[in-house]
């Protein structure tokens, strides 16, 4: 019961939490992709959202989610169907081995599974997804059922993130992958602008249960850049194979105007996590706010009419 009390209160009192659950159940399904941004826009930051002239890095990425859109992003966004893109680009020592792909989480045969392994449905972002490093102690029953919730979910509709519309609805295993001292993984995540070049990278162990993130440049210099966790108490040491990974990211992000290409270095093999077309969905705070607006100048906007759904 105070679990439920917890979450009415929380309703009535977050605005943002508000929108979010009438999110869910549909109420905003009618607005158009712009009209949805414009109020959630509003909702999250307590201001207009400004597609006409944006400046800050949140504002060119809802901009670029209404009027840059190639069939090649849903692809890309795509867990699936991302490691042929990826293996076309850069080689298949790069991908996270696929263990398996399945419709229905009832198809799926847990005895052919390793002990270890990585469940996870391929057109959303956490919903469904297991971690399992002791196959002894799955509860498998659970796991199906959060599957069945994570391919339900329109993960689209949130944030309106158009690549996520139209893939095609699966359940993929992965190879489980592990640090050399640490079963949580490290996440070099590497924001990309301009057609292929990568600005900055921000290092966290994203799955920890009190998630750290530091920015750094190409240089490796410690930025003062805050966004959703805080930064850790020492700052991560350089990656060995840091060169090779902004050789990758620029390799993935040629010819777009803005992807976050995400990466793991296990042991000095580098492996693609994801690509991400909007951190955050657009809608995550930076701070101080000079950098939303550094982030901003960064990305150079095309030249495209708006393209509609």
């Amino acid at each position: 019961m105070n679990k439920y009390i917890r979450v009415i209160k929380n309703f009535c009192a977050n605005k943002t939490i508000r929108f979010s659950y009438l999110t869910k159940l549909g109420i905003f399904n009618g607005l158009s992709d712009e009209q949805y941004l414009k109020l959630k826009y509003k909702n999250v930051f307590g201001r207009d959202l400004d597609l006409e002239n944006p400046k800050t890095f949140n504002e060119k990425l809802q901009w670029l989610k209404l009027h840059n859109r190639k069939p090649e992003y849903t692809v890309m966004a795509d867990k699936y169907l991302a490691k042929k893109y990826v293996a076309s680009k850069i080689g298949d020592e790069y991908v996270v081995p696929l263990l398996g792909v399945w419709d229905n989480p009832e198809d799926i045969d847990f005895n052919t599974l390793p002990d270890q392994f990585v469940l996870k449905c391929n057109h959303n972002s956490g919903t469904g997804m297991y971690i399992c490093v002791d196959k002894s102690k799955l509860n498998i029953v659970a796991v199906k059922k959060e599957l069945d919730k994570g391919l339900k979910e329109n993960y689209y509709i949130q944030n309106r993130e158009w690549p996520y519309k139209n893939i095609p609805r699966k359940i993929i295993a992965e190879k489980f992958l592990k640090d050399v001292d640490d079963e949580c993984l490290t996440d070099y995540k590497f924001f990309c602008f301009n057609g292929g070049k990568p600005e900055i990278v921000y290092i966290s162990k994203d799955n920890a249960v009190d998630a750290r993130t530091d920015f750094f440049d190409m240089d490796f210099n410690h930025l003062n850049i805050h966004m959703k966790d805080p930064n850790a108490a020492v700052p991560p040491s350089k990656p060995q194979e840091f060169e090779k990974m902004k050789e990758i990211a620029t390799i993935l992000s040629k010819g777009i105007p803005h992807v976050r290409i995400d990466l793991y270095d296990i042991s000095g093999r580098i492996y693609v996590g994801e690509m991400t077309f909007y951190h955050n969905g657009g809608f995550g705070p930076v701070s101080p706010d000079e950098w939303n607006y550094k982030l901003g100048q960064m990305i150079t906007l095309p030249t495209m009419e708006k393209e509609t759904l």
